[in-house]
């Protein structure tokens, strides 16, 4: 059913990491509803509204880092492409980066 897609550790750490986020702001907002605030970004910001851009944000990292990973081996010299777990953390940092000061 998935031989479509190229599950690796990373890939599905990633997704399943998106549906626990899903699944606890689901929670959270039946808990706790919120209410729009204003961050840094520049437009007033419910969680949910945080979150889609986060994820978002996060896809694209992960995509440029998969598209210049070949690139940065040429670039800096690299005997290998650097790890993907390095996109991973650094999108994650962005995701909560948005979700917290966003």
């Amino acid at each position: 059913m998935f031989d479509w897609m190229a599950w690796t550790t990373p890939v599905a750490v990633f997704f399943i990491c998106i549906v626990l986020m899903l699944f606890g702001m689901t929670v959270w907002e039946v808990k706790s509803p919120t209410s729009p605030r204003r961050g840094f970004l520049p437009l007033d910001t419910t969680r949910g509204d945080r979150l889609f851009i986060g994820l978002l944000t996060a896809a694209y990292v992960n995509l440029a880092f998969v598209g210049i990973g070949g690139k940065l081996v040429v670039w800096l010299g690299l005997e290998m492409e650097p790890s993907i777990w390095i996109s991973f953390v650094v999108s994650m940092g962005l995701l909560a980066l948005i979700m917290r000061k966003g």
